[in-house]
């Protein structure tokens, strides 16, 4: 199911309430509420407050009353006290709202600010899932996480190319929809005329959102060629760490003579996978600025030994759609 797009604005918590209730989301926006819970639901919990708040009262006079004087007396009657004036100060516990309540309360403070799967048409929706699968798989890269790319900046514009490309798409399903329901009862020769400009800024405004589509596949096609470079680097590091155990079995049997020279072109290849590395997070960066602006900064040139890590999953391969550069 395609996920909800939620405005960037909005609380990262109340973000993951929505994404995680979209069916839902739905029904309250088709009319659906919560209905408040009744008096009679709130007896137990007011009789269990009244109760252990009029026992705590209760010890703590009969201690008093003993007279007995000793310190321990005083501590315990202190803490009943304590516990006397906490169960008075605790809300009841059926007025602690339940998830479909304050997703409710929230949704109808930020209507507007997100955009459910049936916002987009069948066109529309399709493009927004080729979207979404980009920004996707370049904020779940191998070389985002490690830092190579400007994962800072990744979390920050990605997410606003995802709500900005939904928001167009949604305003392009309505005017295509409304547009089809007009035409659909045929129309005559002087209003297909009339019509003819309004199909056309329709088909423009479509391919204004695909290309901006595409850059994100183009990102993601550089940030999969980067994370392919970035593997084979950890490889060759590795391969490099593990020469002396090699040179070391050669010069023992006496064939390290023939056999080292072709060992030691890992060195070089290594070389060459760290210079296609540094030109793959490059290019990545040159497609990033592509997405962010002509004013964004020049990208920084990559670290030129980027971290290892040990026992990562090697990321997942880039969408279907996304054309490699």
């Amino acid at each position: 199911m395609r996920r909800v797009v939620v405005d960037p604005e909005v609380p990262a918590h109340v973000a993951d309430l929505f994404r995680r209730h979209g069916s839902m989301l739905s029904r309250i926006r088709a009319g659906w509420s919560p209905e408040p819970p009744s008096s009679a639901s709130r007896l137990p919990g007011r009789f269990l407050q009244a109760g252990g708040a009029l026992s705590a009262l209760l010890l703590v006079t009969l201690l008093f009353l003993l007279d007995v004087g000793q310190l321990f007396f005083f501590v315990v009657a202190l803490l009943l006290f304590v516990v006397f004036v906490g169960l008075l100060a605790a809300p009841d516990p059926v007025d602690l709202e339940s998830e479909e309540t304050e997703l409710y309360r929230e949704a109808r403070w930020f209507e507007g600010r997100y955009l459910l799967a049936e916002d987009f048409d069948h066109d529309a929706g399709r493009l927004l899932d080729r979207a979404q699968q980009a920004i996707d798989f370049i904020l779940h890269s191998q070389v985002n996480a490690t830092g190579l790319l400007d994962d800072a900046r990744n979390s920050v514009m990605l997410p606003a190319q995802e709500w900005e490309i939904a928001r167009l798409l949604t305003k392009l399903s309505a005017l295509r929809n409304e547009h089809r329901e007009f035409a659909y009862g045929g129309s005559t020769p002087e209003v297909a005329a009339a019509m003819a400009p309004l199909e056309r800024a329709l088909v423009a405004s479509e391919a204004a959102v695909t290309a901006r589509v595409e850059a994100l596949e183009r990102y993601a096609g550089h940030v999969a060629d980067a994370d392919r470079a970035l593997r084979a680097h950890e490889q060759i590091a590795v391969l490099r760490s593990r020469l002396p155990r090699y040179e070391e079995l050669l010069a023992e049997s006496g064939a390290d003579a023939f056999a080292v020279p072709e060992i030691g072109r890992l060195a070089e290849d290594a070389g060459h996978l760290e210079q296609a590395l540094r030109d793959s997070v490059r290019s990545a960066q040159e497609a990033f600025r592509y997405l962010d602006g002509p004013s964004a900064p020049p990208p920084a040139d990559p670290p030129a030994d980027p971290p290892a890590p040990a026992d990562r999953p090697p990321p997942t391969d880039p969408p279907a759609s996304s054309p490699a550069s």
